[in-house]
């Protein structure tokens, strides 16, 4: 007669099956955690092409012909404060000059440049 084996699981398979589950968990973490740096990076990045575009659409307003030259612009948006660069530069007709808006963010590292093309009125 043989003795009735117990149904259910050995230690060995519970602690393969918690692994597994530690890994897959540690990599839902990870996950998460790049989306919310990406909705972040999304968020600083948007607000930088608001101040780009403000600044641009400045220069544009004024009517005068931009010097060459650089010139810093400080920008809110969000709750956030953002510095910027304006970089004016000659272009081959002398009638345009190029124009980049640079906005930095609290690190000085670029988040964005934008660039357009004035003329003469």
């Amino acid at each position: 007669m043989s003795t009735p084996r117990r149904a259910g699981f050995t230690l060995v398979e519970v602690l393969v099956a918690l692994a597994i589950m530690a890994i897959a968990l540690g990599a839902g973490l990870r996950a998460s955690g790049a989306l919310t740096g990406n909705a972040q990076r999304l968020a600083d990045v948007t607000a930088a092409q608001w101040c780009a575009d403000n600044a641009l659409t400045g220069l544009r307003l004024s009517r005068q012909f931009p010097g060459v030259g650089e010139s810093e612009f400080q920008c809110q948006q969000l709750g956030r404060d953002y510095r910027g660069v304006l970089r004016t530069q000659g272009t081959p007709n002398p009638n345009f000059r190029r124009v980049d808006a640079v906005v930095l963010d609290d690190g000085g590292r670029v988040l964005l440049s934008l660039s357009t093309v004035l003329g003469r009125y």
